[in-house]
């Protein structure tokens, strides 16, 4: 009799065991041939959309000729600390894609690419400076990582180059209960909504439109199967059970011994 009720025991105990375990499959990213995998799109370019917020310098030889287009301003919002364009004024990219700038009036650089828009801006500066230079940066470049992580919140940027699995590493890494064959990212594009879902246990992640993100792109990680049974009442009464069956066997080993 005690041997039958330890066996029981100990099959219960191990089962329990069991169900609680996570495979290998379910939490180990980038499974497959890593050599099969293209090479990172080292070209990638966040591109200037409305409501970024622009720090725009000019440069040329001629000092003097550039001050009227770099005017200071007390009220630009902090980039980060030691930010050399921290107190220059920044520029607000409307709804249809333009910034009013000193002398040059409206400017269009929404869709263009920070290079794109640099190149365009020394374009137009050629009429009035001599060689002209121009350093531009998104002051307001961030991402917001939600759910299963073990830091979620957002994130302000100093460049504009961050991909999904740096994103999630400044907020820590996944859960264990976070659903990495289903993650969501949504972006919104000329007042589109768009969502994407990523395979972080696949190496076609690397190929997704969404490894690298976009200034203000949303992630969110999923519970998993398991986090959603424990959310579940029924799951949580039928845990309450199970505790009591096995306090109740632990009690009738003790008695029979």
């Amino acid at each position: 009799m005690k041997i039958k009720l330890k066996l029981l025991i100990q099959l219960f105990f191990l089962a329990l065991l069991v169900s609680s375990c996570v495979s290998r499959e379910k939490i180990t990213y980038f499974q497959g041939d890593l050599e099969a995998v293209n090479e990172l799109a080292e070209r990638y370019e966040a591109t200037i959309q409305p409501d970024d917020l622009l720090a725009i310098t000019v440069y040329a030889r001629d000092e003097a000729a550039t001050r009227i287009f770099n005017q200071e301003s007390n009220t630009t919002p902090t980039a980060s600390a030691g930010n050399a364009n921290l107190r220059r004024l920044s520029y607000l990219v409307d709804k249809e894609g333009y910034i009013e700038f000193p002398v040059l009036g409206r400017v269009k650089l929404g869709g263009m690419s920070r290079n794109e828009a640099i190149e365009y801006m020394k374009g137009l500066l050629t009429e009035e400076i001599i060689d002209p230079g121009v350093a531009i940066n998104i002051l307001n470049f961030r991402i917001t990582v939600l759910g299963e992580v073990n830091n979620p919140g957002t994130f302000q940027l100093e460049n504009e180059k961050i991909t999904i699995m740096e994103a999630l590493g400044k907020a820590q890494d996944l859960t264990i209960n976070g659903e990495r064959k289903n993650v969501l990212v949504i972006r919104e594009v000329d007042g589109t909504r768009n969502y994407y879902r990523i395979d972080l246990t696949s190496n076609e992640v690397f190929d997704s439109p969404v490894y690298y993100l976009s200034q203000n792109d949303i992630v969110y990680v999923e519970p998993n199967q398991n986090k959603r049974n424990l959310s579940s009442p029924v799951i949580r009464d039928v845990s309450f059970v199970i505790s009591i069956a096995s306090f109740l066997l632990t009690l009738i080993l003790l008695i029979t011994r």
